[in-house]
């Protein structure tokens, strides 16, 4: 019971952050650091709490395709919400999602059935993210600019939904293997409820723009999968941990610190 309820504070603490930065910062900075490992860590680290070093390191090595397949769980959603403007917003959302989890459970169904090194899953994760960066290019960012009053509905769906899927995941890990466990642990746990309140509260575009921003993030989730992957054998679960979300962390600084600088150094012609 005191691990179920660890998932669910985790989880719903998770979720109600990203949800309040995409309202206050926007859904630029929002897809941008929902690729900091939230999800994937706590699936991670959960695993390994309840099967063991050695399944979460490989569970791990396969978490990287698993982000391949949220990849294309994104760009699903992305085109069937283009495709589906003219409903309304709720069949938007769950025709969207139906063809975003046919999409997501087709590419993970192909990786399983293909043993990789970690440096094979690291590489092709990295192709994947410039791809996407190109891919995605084109697809507008848009500001939110009336926000919706935060209820204690919108509250509990957003933390709702973030723990079942946290909960079912890490709970079947002992019966889909490792190969499972890692590929799920790829999917978008914080990410996807913030995506069905926006779309719901502000319409399609600013989901679209979380998409947009989505890869420029997931190196640190890269980072992150990659320090579990070698530190949880040698480290141990609480201090390797610590150490891959430090290295995340680096990442993200560092690529903020990039980008602020290059957009400072950008002058507007007089």
């Amino acid at each position: 019971m005191e691990l179920i309820l660890a998932k669910l504070s985790v989880s719903v603490g998770m979720v109600l952050g990203l949800s309040f930065l995409a309202e206050r910062a926007g859904p630029r900075a929002a897809g941008i650091l929902s690729g900091y490992p939230l999800g994937t860590a706590i699936l991670l680290y959960f695993i390994a709490v309840e099967q063991g070093i050695a399944f979460a390191s490989e569970s791990a090595v396969y978490a990287m395709p698993g982000l391949i397949a949220t990849l294309a769980f994104l760009y699903g959603y992305f085109h069937a919400s283009c495709r589906l403007v003219r409903l309304p917003v709720i069949p938007q959302i769950v025709l969207s999602s139906l063809a975003a989890f046919a999409v997501y459970l087709a590419v993970s169904w192909l990786f399983q059935l293909t043993s990789m090194t970690l440096t094979q899953a690291a590489i092709i994760l990295l192709f994947a993210i410039f791809a996407a960066l190109v891919l995605f290019r084109k697809i507008e960012n848009v500001k939110i600019l009336n926000r919706v009053r935060v209820t204690k509905r919108v509250i509990l769906f957003r933390a709702g939904l973030a723990s079942v899927i946290v909960l079912i995941i890490s709970g079947l890990a002992a019966w889909i293997g490792p190969r499972w466990s890692g590929l799920l642990s790829g999917f978008p746990v914080a990410l996807y409820p913030t995506m069905i309140i926006l779309h719901f509260s502000y319409g399609a575009a600013p989901v679209h723009t979380l998409v947009r921003n989505f890869p420029r993030g997931m190196g640190a989730l890269w980072t992150y999968i990659l320090a579990v992957s070698l530190s949880y054998p040698v480290l141990g679960l609480n201090v390797g941990t610590l150490v891959s979300f430090a290295a995340a962390t680096v990442y993200l600084v560092t690529y903020s610190t990039f980008v602020w600088m290059k957009q400072k150094s950008v002058r507007p012609i007089e």
